[in-house]
């Protein structure tokens, strides 16, 4: 079975190919995995049509050969192959596509008996290949039939190199397990020797985490100000935090003119009183449904005026405070402000964000990105062009990708393509809302969904967005209103354990002297003692941060006793 890998047809130098445009297309992952003829090199063996559209064998003048739908009448109207699906297994999904003329969004989706999963999407154009990664679980086993659509009639789908690799969830499992130990830790070797550095045997080492080097956090409200007992449940679990709402505009300026930031306040001081570090969410939020009620009405001028007195108000007032600021939130499904102020409205919010605060990283973030294969919208692809436009309308300075993360299930394929997709960018990532929606296999999805993230190399942190209020939380809670922890709450505090290295480590030196452990990145304490009791003890600090060098993966060193 090949290795499941987020570039397994790419080199490290070439992520960047995810998301542009090839003058030939690359050899389909897995050799084409399950699919029939893969890159048409045998005729159009193995492909019908799918819907009314007339199917051509293509090829180019460099010899590269494809498949072409036209006189397409619905949207549907394509290209089709038939699989036998098994719901056990998870699927990959990757083609490289072109259009006739112009550009159009391509959906890749499967038929089942009872339903239409969608693979992925990418924007094709003409005169070149564009790369559509994605994948798929189906809810029962039985025959799928695999399907292109776009919206836009007008253009021939050109389609080749189409791949679709089953894996099972063991050898899923075992490249998320294989991943984290090359991603997200590294193997320590302390030698214990006495002072005239002769190897100490049976000594005793004891590794303790000071502070772990993958931020996981959860989002807190107001709530938590007033009582002590949610402010030691969080305390004791988190290093990292966002606000649910009080920062949010229509928070702290409910009547123009009128800004009240005592709530936010007290919780900037609070989670500064615990050594905790702060998101800030949000500037602008584009859902016209959750502005002021007093900014609808507001004349282009007027709404300038309100707009550069927030932006300002709020980010100089927490200058230097905040490690992220969410700048345009659900900027891909939502264009309040570009529509009242022009289409650069959001590249000015930037520019203005970054000029005022910068030492804070501003973050586009949206949701569906990587939790709804269905959504067009919000796909790895749009998210891309949306950052390829703030950038062509001048925005140069730094940027980060937010990725909401309110899931209803877990397409495990879909989320690893959906990050390999937007890596290219070369962009900070983080989930920033992560929860699951209650249901029986609530808990098991948190924990699936979480290690899927964290094994991933792109993703630089998490957020958890289970504030708690007695009357239940947004989507997804970790406690009841004791504080005890429930089934969500236990597989965040396990997560947490196996990073955080909660219980510490120990263990005895070799007969030369050794100790060696594979630890999560962070910063450690490690206590050596010599087996004889009455000899001294020494400590010492270290820092366990990523190294790209296969060979330089292991830190070594040395304590005296």
């Amino acid at each position: 079975m090949p290795p499941i890998s987020e570039g397994s047809r790419f080199t490290k130098e070439e992520p960047s190919m995810l998301s542009s445009y090839q003058a030939k297309p690359h050899e389909p992952q897995y050799g084409g995995g399950i699919v029939i003829n893969p890159e048409l090199n045998d005729g159009l063996k193995g492909w019908t049509t799918f819907g009314e559209a007339i199917l051509d064998h293509g090829e180019s003048h460099d010899g590269n050969k494809y498949i072409v739908a036209s006189n397409r009448k619905q949207s549907f109207h394509s290209l089709t192959q038939k699989f036998d699906l098994e719901k056990e297994k998870l699927y990959t999904f990757s083609a490289w596509l072109q259009v006739s003329h112009g550009n159009a969004d391509v959906a890749a989706i499967f038929k089942t008996e009872n339903s239409y999963e969608t693979a992925g999407w990418v924007t094709a154009q003409k005169g070149c290949w564009s790369m559509l990664k994605g994948g798929l679980v189906v809810n029962t086993s039985g025959p799928a039939q695999l399907y292109f659509e776009s919206n836009n009639t007008e253009v021939d789908i050109l389609a080749d190199s189409i791949s679709l690799q089953p894996f099972t969830h063991e050898e899923w499992n075992s490249h998320q397990d294989q991943s984290i130990e090359k991603v997200r830790k590294r193997r320590v070797k302390i030698q214990a020797v006495d002072q005239q550095g002769r190897p100490i045997s049976n000594a005793t080492v004891s590794v303790k985490l000071t502070r772990p080097g993958f931020p996981l956090g959860c989002a807190i409200n107001q709530n938590i100000l007033r009582n002590p007992a949610y402010q030691n449940w969080f305390s004791s679990r988190f290093k990292y935090t966002v606000f649910e709402n009080e920062l949010k505009w229509y928070s702290t300026e409910k009547s123009r003119g009128s800004e009240d930031y005592s709530v936010s306040d007290a919780l900037i001081q609070f989670a500064k009183s615990r050594g905790v570090s702060i998101r800030g969410h949000n500037v602008f939020w584009e859902d016209p449904r959750f502005e002021p009620s007093w900014v609808s009405g507001l004349s282009s001028n007027d709404l300038w005026a309100a707009v550069n007195k927030r932006i300002y108000s709020v980010m100089s007032r927490y200058r230097g405070q905040l490690f992220h600021w969410d700048v345009s939130n659900e900027n891909l499904h939502f264009n309040f402000f570009e529509s009242r102020l022009g289409f650069r409205a959001s590249t000015t919010f930037y520019q203005k964000a970054n000029q005022i605060d910068g030492r804070t990283t501003p973050f586009l973030n949206d949701y569906n990105t990587i939790e709804e294969s269905r959504d067009g919208a919000s796909s790895p692809a749009k998210y891309l062009q949306k950052i390829n436009q703030l950038r062509r309308e001048g925005y140069r300075g730094p940027l980060g990708i937010g990725l909401e993360g309110h899931f209803t299930y877990a397409n495990l394929p879909y989320i690893r393509s959906a990050i390999d997709t937007l890596a290219s960018a070369r962009l900070p990532i983080w989930v920033t809302e992560l929860d699951v929606s209650a249901g029986p296999n609530q808990a098991a999805y948190l924990e699936q969904i979480l290690r899927e993230l964290h094994s991933h190399n792109a993703i630089q942190g998490i957020m958890i967005w289970s504030a708690w209020s007695p009357q239940g939380c947004y989507r997804m809670c970790l406690t009841d209103n004791n504080f005890r922890n429930l089934a969500t709450g236990n597989v965040v505090d396990k997560i947490r354990s196996q990073l955080t290295l909660t219980d510490g480590l120990q263990g005895t030196t070799d007969s030369n002297g050794f100790f060696e452990a594979s630890l999560y990145h962070g910063e450690y304490e490690a206590i050596v003692s010599h087996p004889e009791e009455d000899k001294i003890s020494n400590l010492q600090k270290f820092n366990l941060v990523p190294n790209k060098e296969e060979a330089q993966n292991m830190l070594s060193f040395k304590i005296i006793v």
